[in-house]
């Protein structure tokens, strides 16, 4: 399999980030690591692996980004404000960094389509909701769409703005509301061990509710939230909707 490193100093984060490329050709598909992890999370958990022959078929080119999930509301010594604020800069860097960047490595407007798991689902979800202009689907597994949870209580208008189940909710953009509708949007999450099908009930019911056709796909007791299910969940899925 062909793989290409790169790191840049990205403005909006003040910081050097890397981004691990799998593939030649085909449609991108940006990865967003779970939790605190970083961009070559999914190669060491073997879910690059579980999607080999669609990158070495070339239906898709594979580039995975680092999260500052630690910077933001993983990190424990920041009040709400600065996290939402943190959380908003990483937001500015994937629209303004890292498209640019897709669409020059693939010397075109390609479509781009967004996925993560767990904590990575929020961010492949809100980031896909935010610009369907830029990015045309996200597969989110095993995620949360609410951000009170890491918010305690805080709410301002960055929290918002980057909680999914609030915003949409609030939207009465046709405009915007029919660019999301040209997406194809896979909700999908487990009934196992630590999984929340709830979450992902919840966000299809907003969906539903502005009339956004979407896949909503919960899996058996069997799935917990962990990577046995993501390994066979990321394939299913790029076979079978993209």
């Amino acid at each position: 399999m062909h793989k290409e490193f790169h790191k840049w100093w990205s403005s909006n984060l003040d910081k050097e980030m890397d981004v691990v490329v799998y593939g030649h050709y085909g449609f991108s598909l940006l990865m967003f690591p779970t939790a605190g992890e970083d961009y070559l999370e999914y190669e060491r958990c073997q879910l690059i692996d579980s999607i080999s022959h669609f990158i070495n078929s070339g239906k898709c080119k594979v580039f995975s980004i680092n999260s500052i999930n630690g910077e933001s509301w993983l990190r424990k010594n920041l009040s709400i404000e600065q996290k939402a604020i943190r959380h908003q800069q990483y937001n500015k860097y994937v629209i303004e960094e890292v498209v640019p960047f897709i669409f020059n490595h693939c010397n075109g407007h390609v479509p781009i389509i967004t996925t993560g798991a767990s904590l990575g689902a929020f961010l492949a979800a809100n980031i896909f909701f935010q610009r369907p202009d830029l990015f045309r689907g996200v597969i989110a597994m095993s995620g949360s769409y609410n951000l009170k949870y890491y918010a305690r209580g805080y709410y301002d208008e960055n929290v918002f703005r980057n909680s999914p189940e609030d915003y949409l909710s609030n939207w009465n953009d046709e405009k915007m509301l029919n660019e999301i509708r040209k997406g194809k949007i896979v909700i999908a999450a487990g009934r196992g061990d630590y999984e929340d099908p709830t979450a992902s009930k919840r966000l299809s019911k907003v969906l539903s509710s502005k009339g956004i056709p979407h896949k909503l796909d919960l899996w058996g007791e069997d799935m917990p939230h962990d990577w046995p299910t993501w390994h066979k969940m990321l394939p299913y899925f790029l076979g079978t909707d993209f």
